[in-house]
């Protein structure tokens, strides 16, 4: 069994913020592959599916994202799993959008959902780190994560979060090289345009 955890705030309000991708990935992964209906456990939106020959516990924690870690903790203790067995699907501000690395352990990079589990489960936990670029000044930043995905940007976000649905097998099965590269191969076919030039514009 496995847990995968999308990041983000709950509610209309942040629904469609940078900050909540991790949200949106969730939601996809769990249409994708028919998973049980959400409901309050955990501290957390919670449901079940059968992901390739793996069962997952989907769940996206309702305490906001400082808090995140309260309800990955419970649930994993719930379910007497290890870090190894939790996987956090989280908006990456170091990533060119719709870029995606999968990488375990490592440092937190200032987010504060990714330390708030770190302080509750420790740090051997794999993360899917999903680019949404940087706003060029390290004090725009608050304000960039909480604002909604512009127009341009609604394709590859819904690209990105089908290619991380599509691929969920090969995450569940560890195989994090092989889920990457189809999720590369699978956005690089789609080569939305407003990607490329807000990704040279996040590697100027």
């Amino acid at each position: 069994m496995l847990i995968f955890a999308g990041l983000g705030n709950p509610g209309a309000r942040y629904a469609h913020n940078r900050h909540n991708i991790g949200f949106m990935a969730l939601d996809t992964i769990a249409r994708a592959h028919r998973a049980s209906p959400w409901r309050a456990r955990f501290q957390a939106e919670a449901c079940e599916a059968v992901i390739g020959t793996q069962k997952v516990i989907l769940l996206k924690p309702q305490t906001y994202m400082n808090e995140s870690g309260r309800a990955v903790g419970e649930a994993m203790r719930f379910f007497k799993l290890t870090p190894a067995d939790v996987v956090a699907f989280h908006d990456e501000l170091d990533l060119p959008p719709a870029k995606l690395r999968v990488k375990l352990g490592g440092g937190n990079a200032g987010h504060n959902g990714l330390r708030s589990i770190t302080a509750m489960i420790g740090n051997e936990y794999r993360r899917v780190r999903m680019g949404i670029g940087h706003p060029g000044d390290k004090a725009l930043v608050h304000g960039y994560v909480l604002n909604d995905f512009g127009k341009a940007e609604q394709p590859w976000v819904e690209d990105l979060c089908t290619a991380c649905a599509d691929n969920a097998a090969l995450l569940a099965a560890g195989d994090d090289a092989g889920f990457q590269n189809k999720v590369h191969l699978f956005m690089d076919a789609r080569g939305h345009a407003a990607v490329k030039r807000l990704g040279e514009k996040a590697a100027d």
